[in-house]
């Protein structure tokens, strides 16, 4: 799994400034994710910016007092170099489309289309791609409304709720009225794979009914059937369960809340964790044994997968992929989308 965090975004921009023409006088984002990438540009660069749709309402954000100069107080019919520019680009239709409206919009200045991140160093919808991230990839701004998190393993505390404070975890009526109250943090758009908690099993029905009244859909609730909290940390085994859970589920990423039970977690299952914490992507030694006993488990649903419909088109892809190298791969789906 490819990730990007907006840090990360942040650093792709500042370290490709100078592939960006010199003469920007306005920067442009594609809603709503490339808001994001034309905020970071706008602030470092010093360049007014706006959203899309307000360009072509003919209006630009204010700059504020702290970076005020002649340039950035212009009027939107004064901007001649425009940067349009998005977060990622793939397929291309959101590209293309921002395309569309500015053509049909009849404005006349000097337009430069462009991703912070894409498949491929060039695309044919953009001018310029800072960083190449492929398949599978998430961002920071994405990873809770993505495809892949059927196939995730996600933590609770920490991830789709804020942690009690140590008052509320008291194992008795502080900690029910918490599961009860929990204030949402990262709220998922997509159905999880496996929720994977260290709530102890006798809160299943408070967590089923927070779940439920939030909109939280899974396929899986895995809990830790120990009698209290105490015996919990006496057994010292947050990061232990977790793994073994994962190392033995289809699971492809766990998205865990805290940074030394994340690497636990990676170290006994040998499969890679994402921590909210520091938004990084944890992998495991692939030399340690979890990690080639993953392997080796993997290896027979692998070759199974061929003889499967769904093995066949990822096999089919593969070939493609192969035969037109993955720009002309893209090109194609792209066009074959355009057709349906």
């Amino acid at each position: 799994m490819h990730y990007r965090s907006i840090s990360d975004m942040n650093d792709a921009i500042v370290r490709n400034l100078h592939r960006l023409p010199r003469d920007i006088d306005l920067v442009v984002g594609v809603p709503r994710s490339g808001i994001l990438a034309a905020t970071l540009l706008s602030l470092t660069a010093n360049i007014p910016m706006t959203d899309l749709d307000s360009f072509l309402a003919g209006k630009i954000y204010t700059s504020g007092v702290t970076k005020r100069r002649a340039a950035l107080d212009r009027q939107a019919t004064d901007m001649r170099k425009v940067l349009v520019i998005d977060d990622s680009v793939s397929g291309g239709a959101a590209m293309r489309e921002a395309r569309s409206r500015v053509e049909a919009a009849g404005i006349e200045a000097d337009f430069t289309f462009a991703a912070v991140f894409g498949l491929l160093p060039q695309h044919e919808e953009t001018d310029i791609v800072l960083e190449v991230v492929p398949h599978p990839r998430m961002f920071q701004w994405n990873f809770m409304h993505h495809k892949f998190l059927a196939q995730c393993c996600v933590d609770i505390d920490g991830v789709l709720c804020l942690d009690p404070t140590e008052a509320e975890n008291d194992d008795g009526p502080a900690y029910e009225k918490f599961l009860g109250e929990a204030l949402p943090l990262f709220g998922p758009t997509r159905k999880i794979g496996w929720l994977v908690t260290s709530r102890l099993e006798k809160y299943r029905s408070l967590t089923e009914a927070w779940l439920a009244k939030h909109g939280i859909e899974y396929d899986q609730l895995i809990m830790l059937d120990l009698p209290s909290k105490a015996e919990r940390q006496r057994l010292g085994v947050h990061g232990s369960f977790k793994a073994d859970f994962y190392r033995k589920s289809g699971a492809i990423l766990f998205i865990e809340s805290e940074h030394q039970q994340a690497l636990k977690i990676a170290e006994l299952s040998g499969k890679p964790v994402l921590c909210v914490e520091t938004h990084l992507v944890i992998y495991p030694d692939t030399l340690s044994l979890p990690a080639l006993g993953q392997a080796a488990r993997n290896l027979p649903g692998r070759l199974r997968q061929i003889s499967s419909p769904d093995g066949r088109k990822t096999a089919i892809k593969t070939v493609a992929r192969t035969l037109l190298g993955e720009r002309g791969y893209e090109t194609l789906k792209s066009r074959v989308k355009r057709l349906a």
